[in-house]
């Protein structure tokens, strides 16, 4: 099987890769919904050497430079409420979150989670974590330039794999909003 994008050897579909998937990530597929069936995306290997940007596109297709993107978990804090976010916006940008984070959360302040946080409540492991699977009450904030591209890899749960996503998929994943200028240009 070839993915959409890349030069990856080990390609399947997500429903067919539920054995290398975070458990987290592989309920979501088994109990996938919407217009894109799971069957669209697709899981791909990867190894962990090459997680640096550069060393990823040298490695795997120049392609996925303009379509790759971050998924990073974030804290909006109101006096003594926390609510808990992910935002996925393309990798050359960064997410905008003291202005369209925060006003999204409706925080006072808005921050990154720590790495021992977000491993835990996610069940993924850090430099991996996704959009598919994460906990139902998170709020799911996706750049609508994401939406935009035909397909987006993004992390697969764990280090080691990614999964490429119909973009259009990422607005039917439980809890999206899809936010003009999450992402930021980065200057």
């Amino acid at each position: 099987m070839r993915a959409p994008l890349g030069n990856f050897t080990d390609v399947r579909t997500a429903p067919e890769a539920l054995d290398v998937l975070v458990e987290p990530v592989a309920r979501a597929v088994r109990h996938w919904a919407g217009p894109v069936p799971a069957e669209e995306v697709y899981w791909v290997d990867s190894d962990p050497r090459w997680a640096d940007t550069a060393a990823f596109v040298e490695h795997y297709g120049r392609e996925l430079l303009e379509a790759s993107a971050n998924c990073l978990v974030v804290t909006g804090r109101r006096g003594e409420s926390r609510t808990h976010a992910a935002c996925v916006v393309l990798s050359h940008t960064r997410v905008d979150i003291n202005g369209v984070v925060r006003r999204q959360v409706d925080a006072r302040k808005a921050s990154f989670a720590a790495m021992d946080f977000a491993t835990s409540e996610t069940g993924m492991e850090y430099g991996g974590i996704t959009p598919v699977g994460l906990p139902a009450d998170w709020a799911l904030l996706i750049d609508a330039a994401v939406v935009d591209l035909p397909y987006v890899l993004v992390g697969s749960g764990r280090r080691r794999g990614k999964l490429l996503v119909p973009g259009k998929a990422f607005a039917q994943l439980p809890g999206a909003v899809v936010v003009e200028g999450l992402g930021v240009p980065v200057a």
